[in-house]
Formats: C-alpha cells, structure tokens, sequence
C-alpha cells in the first residue's frame, strides 16, 4: 500500500476524475460488492462500497490505498483485503462519517494492520 492510506496507489491505474460508481469490488479471496460512491480528494479519497446481499446492510469505507488495480473495461476494482478484513472494519454511518475525521483515523488505525511493507 502507498504510505497514505487515504490516496490511490500509483501502479493502481486509477485517473484523477474517473466515476467509479458501479464498479465491483473484489477482495484478495472475492467479491465484496460495488462502488455506490467514492471521492478524488488529496488525502482523503476513499470508496464507499455497498455490500448488497454479502453482509446484509453494510457499507464500508474502503481507503484508496488499498486499491490495488482498477480494470475499467470490466469495471472492477481490486483492493489488498480479504473479505474477512472488510467485513470486520469499523462500523460505516454514511450519513455522520464519510467526511468525518475521527472516523478516518478509525479506519487507518484498522487497515494499518493489514498494511503490507
């Protein structure tokens, strides 16, 4: 992963201003869902991700560095978790936390852990 959790990875091929919505977003070990909305913001991009039916009724914040590769002709973003470590993530209000900064120090502190060197 990148040394800020919170901007893509170079070698992602991710393109400053590209809609990912609608994306799907596949774990190490499977799909975990799709992108619903994610952000571009210098040091604070991220994508939320809808979980559908995978874990009923949960969104997470997924980071942009940990996204490893995104495939935009089959619209597919890879990231450098299991779905075990995106289901056990901190917990996601999407009407309190998506801009929050107490939360994002949340989420770093949880993904540092699995931060590869």
């Amino acid at each position: 992963m990148s040394d800020s959790l919170w901007g893509y990875q170079p070698s992602s091929g991710h393109t400053a201003g590209a809609d990912l919505s609608g994306y799907a977003v596949e774990a190490t070990d499977g799909s975990i869902g799709k992108v619903d909305n994610h952000s571009d913001d210098a040091g604070s991009a991220y994508l939320l991700v809808d979980t559908g039916a995978w874990i009923f009724g949960k969104d997470v914040l997924l980071p942009a560095g940990t996204v490893r590769r995104i495939d935009t002709e089959d619209r597919k973003v890879y990231v450098d978790l299991t779905k075990e470590q995106v289901k056990d993530s901190p917990e996601f209000d999407r009407h309190r936390q998506a801009e929050d900064p107490g939360y994002h120090a949340q989420v770093s502190a949880y993904y540092m852990a699995f931060r590869i060197m």
